[in-house]
C-alpha cells in the first residue's frame, strides 16, 4: 500500500489539507516526534502529515528530533516522503514566492544527529550512498505538477543547510554563493540524509522568502519577512501536494 508522509515546514507546521483527519501518538526509540502524525486522505491515498517545528513553531532547527520524525513516518507505513521548506534565495533569478525542487544539499550544520548509525555491526559498516539524495522519481512529479499549473519554479537547486536558529552573516552568505548553493535553510540535508539512510524516497519543494544578506540592496532577512512572503504564496504549496500525491500513487501502485 502507497502512504506518503508529509513533513511540513515553516507555514505549514499544520495544514488542513486532509480527509478524515485524526492523530496518531508515536514513540521511537529515538525520543518523540516534533508533533502527533496527522492522518486521514488525500484523493483516496492515504497521508501523515509532520509537522517539522511542532504544531505551533516551537521547535528550533537544531533542537528538532529529525531521527524520531524519520522513523515514526516509517513507523506509521509511509512509502515515500515529501518535505516542504521556506528558504533564502542566494540567486537574483530565484525571486521570492518561487519554488525549487531541489536536487542537491551542502551540509553545513555542526552539531546535529545525522545518522541511525550510532555503532557498526562487526565487520559491517553502513555508508549510505547519498550522490543524488532526492528521489528523482518524485522530483520530476512534482515537476510535472509545477508545469501543469504554470507555478514560477526552478527544476533544480542546491540547498545549503545552516545550523540556526540564527541566519548568515554576509560573508557566510557570499562564501555559499562561491560553493555553488541556490537557496538556504536550516533543516532539510539533515532530513534527506536521514530518510536516505531509511531508504524511503524523498524529495522537496522549497519556497524562496528572501535574499538571505548577500544583496546589499535589500533589506537582510527577518522571520516576519519570511512568514509575510511564505503565508501570501503557500497555497501554491498546498495544491502542488494535493495534485502530486495522486500522482505517486498511481505511479508506484
Amino acid at each position: 500500500m502507497i502512504r506518503i508522509g508529509i513533513i511540513g515546514g515553516s507555514g505549514l507546521d499544520n495544514p488542513d489539507i486532509l480527509v478524515g483527519a485524526y492523530d496518531t501518538l508515536v514513540n521511537t526509540r529515538w525520543g518523540d516526534p516534533s508533533a502527533p502524525l496527522k492522518r486521514g486522505t488525500i484523493a483516496g491515498v492515504e497521508v501523515a502529515i509532520l509537522g517539522r517545528h511542532g504544531r505551533a513553531h516551537t521547535i528550533p532547527p537544531s533542537q528538532v528530533n529529525y531521527r524520531a520524525n524519520i522513523q515514526a513516518l516509517e513507523a506509521a507505513g509511509c512509502t515515500h516522503i515529501l518535505a516542504t521548506t521556506a528558504v533564502g534565495s542566494l540567486r537574483e533569478e530565484i525571486g521570492r514566492g518561487d519554488l525549487v525542487i531541489l536536487d542537491q544539499f551542502i551540509d553545513f550544520t555542526k552539531q546535529r544527529a545525522m545518522t541511525f548509525h550510532e555503532q557498526f555491526a562487526s565487520h559491517q559498516p553502513v555508508h549510505t550512498p547519498m550522490a543524488d539524495p532526492f528521489n528523482p522519481d518524485l522530483r520530476a512529479t512534482l515537476i510535472d505538477v509545477c508545469k501543469r499549473n504554470g507555478f514560477a519554479f526552478h527544476p533544480t537547486g542546491t540547498v545549503v543547510t545552516i545550523e540556526g536558529p540564527r541566519f548568515s552573516t554576509r560573508a557566510e552568505s557570499r562564501m555559499f554563493r562561491a560553493w555553488g548553493a541556490d537557496v538556504i535553510n536550516m533543516s532539510i540535508a539533515t532530513e534527506a540524509a536521514l530518510a536516505n539512510e531509511a531508504k524511503i524516497p524523498y524529495a522537496a519543494v522549497a519556497m524562496s522568502t528572501d535574499y538571505d544578506c548577500w544583496k546589499t540592496d535589500e533589506e537582510p532577512v527577518s522571520w516576519d519577512a519570511i512568514l509575510a512572503v511564505f503565508n501570501s504564496n503557500a497555497k501554491k504549496v498546498t495544491t502542488l501536494l494535493m495534485e502530486a500525491i495522486p500522482q505517486i500513487a498511481a505511479h508506484s501502485g
